[in-house]
């Protein structure tokens, strides 16, 4: 296997033992850590922070414990020597590190306690809790002017789950203010109930509310943010495929005013002509409305019946005064449609992940797509990540790129079952105010890989770009890939 490229412009040389948090110059809380510039900023010094999923990594002999790592951004990005390690085995962390509980195979961050300072969200939707197997949890580990440090367990709303297994509690996480008070609510799918808090939370995870909305069965998906302009962020429940729906529904609950309001309070509105597994929002025209950009990946259930377009689909639902409405029909994106790069083809999972975010400061959020088992060549399941851009007319395909370890100045090789574009994420982490774009090959060698490349006002920057593994970054291995890079702040399918 072919080693990790690391370029020491970008990143400096990884040191052999795990670094101890990185303490903050920042006298006092940074203020606007729940704004989109920051929202990433665990020790409050003004930069975005990078939260890399590793769950199938070792802690000590217990296989898939799982890890998360955090990389402080700075003004050269992120570096291995900026980093923090958070296992079950991290003291102040619930839990104990167990065979196969999969700790952050989700994560997600806001100031869930209104602060100042970001906190991480863990999803550990393989843990068994008591006899359940499966049943899943969450765990907020909190921000602060040294990093992370201790952290607390979200526990399910009453009722949650009542008769029945493998809920895998923490398979979808969002998080926005849907009511004004400046204190970001907390949503939470799995295969049994969705679970909706009302924050802040506080540092022993009681939320204001809590409720169990049992409407949806099965979520697999959920994504927050405003679509209509009025401060409040909509809240968006995908359930994922259904006998009569592989292609999976969409329901949206309006923001409302009040410190009491929540979701469950109204009935949700479906949206009939959209279809989604995962997605998230961002202004891709630059109208001042959030968008929201659903992804389905599965285009075959093994039934002969598709569900998204061969080879997986996009949507983009506009936002406008009004919102997004049940009457709206989304623009649809594959790799059949005029100017996006690759070709269509069975099994490619082109949605598998995605991101929305602005990679060259021109006002227009741009979107990242991941399609990791992609062929490559001969080279099946190698996996490609392709970037559309935003516009004032909307997304395009206009500039459209698509990378893969082929592309040249990206480094590494291309090698079957690297799965890159496993998970995607677009992030300012430098200040720069243009993002950088990071794609993971969670298993690439035997540990997982990132991709980083630094925003421009061209776009991307290949030359110089990055790749950053998972041994290099403090993970352990042992008899199973560590799969560094199968989550990302920004959402990916979960299966």
């Amino acid at each position: 296997m072919r080693r990790a490229v690391i370029a020491a412009a970008v990143l400096t040389a990884s040191v052999a033992v795990t670094l101890t948090p990185v303490t903050s110059s920042a006298a006092a809380p940074y203020k606007g850590a729940n704004t989109a510039a920051v929202q990433d900023d665990f020790n409050g010094d003004g930069y975005r922070d990078l939260a890399v999923g590793a769950p199938n990594a070792a802690n000590g002999s217990v296989e898939e414990a799982g890890a998360v790592v955090v990389l402080y951004g700075s003004k050269s990005s992120v570096s291995p020597t900026r980093r923090t390690v958070i296992t079950q085995a991290t003291p102040g962390i619930p839990g104990d590190p167990e065979a196969w509980d999969e700790f952050g195979r989700t994560v997600a961050s806001a100031d869930l306690d209104r602060d100042g300072y970001a906190d991480l969200i863990v999803g550990i939707p393989e843990e068994t809790v008591g006899a359940a197997e499966l049943r899943g949890t969450v765990t907020v580990v909190w921000g602060g002017p040294d990093g992370l440090k201790a952290g607390t367990t979200v526990a399910p709303p009453t009722g949650y789950g009542e008769g029945r297994t493998y809920c895998r509690f923490g398979m979808s996480l969002a998080t926005a203010d849907m009511n004004g008070d400046g204190a970001p609510e907390l949503a939470v799918g799995s295969r049994c109930d969705a679970a909706s808090y009302t924050g802040p939370l506080t540092r022993t995870g009681r939320a204001r509310g809590a409720v169990r909305m049992d409407f949806f069965g099965e979520t697999r998906g959920v994504v927050m943010g405003d679509v209509n302009g009025d401060g409040l962020a909509e809240q968006f429940w995908l359930p994922g495929p259904s006998d009569d729906d592989l292609r999976g529904s969409v329901f949206s609950y309006p923001g409302a005013t009040g410190p009491n309001a929540m979701p469950s309070a109204v009935r949700p509105i479906e949206l009939p002509y959209a279809d989604g597994h995962a997605g998230q929002i961002g202004d891709v025209n630059g109208d001042g409305y959030g968008d929201l950009v659903t992804a389905i990946a599965e285009d075959d259930y093994n039934t002969g019946e598709a569900a998204a377009h061969k080879g997986g689909e996009i949507q983009v639902l506009y936002g406008s005064a009004q919102g997004i409405s049940a009457a709206q029909k989304p623009k649809v994106f594959h790799q059949d449609t005029a100017g996006v790069p690759g070709g269509a083809e069975w099994g490619d999972r082109f949605g598998q992940s995605l991101s929305v975010g602005d990679v060259n400061k021109d006002g227009y959020a741009d979107v990242l797509v991941g399609s990791p088992d992609e062929a490559v060549g001969t080279r099946v399941r190698a996996g490609t990540a392709v970037l559309l851009r935003g516009s004032a007319t909307g997304l395009t395909t206009a500039k459209a790129a698509g990378y893969t370890q082929d592309t040249t100045d990206v480094p590494g090789a291309v090698e079957t079952g690297d799965a890159f574009g496993q998970a995607v994420h677009l992030a300012d982490l430098n200040g720069d105010g243009r993002a950088e774009t990071v794609v993971a090959a969670p298993t690439e060698n035997n540990d997982g890989c990132l991709w980083i490349a630094r925003g421009s006002a061209s776009g991307p920057v290949l030359k110089g770009s990055v790749n950053l593994c998972g041994k290099s970054a403090g993970i352990t291995v042992r008899g199973v890939k560590g799969y560094f890079g199968a989550a990302l702040t920004s959402p990916h399918v979960e299966r």
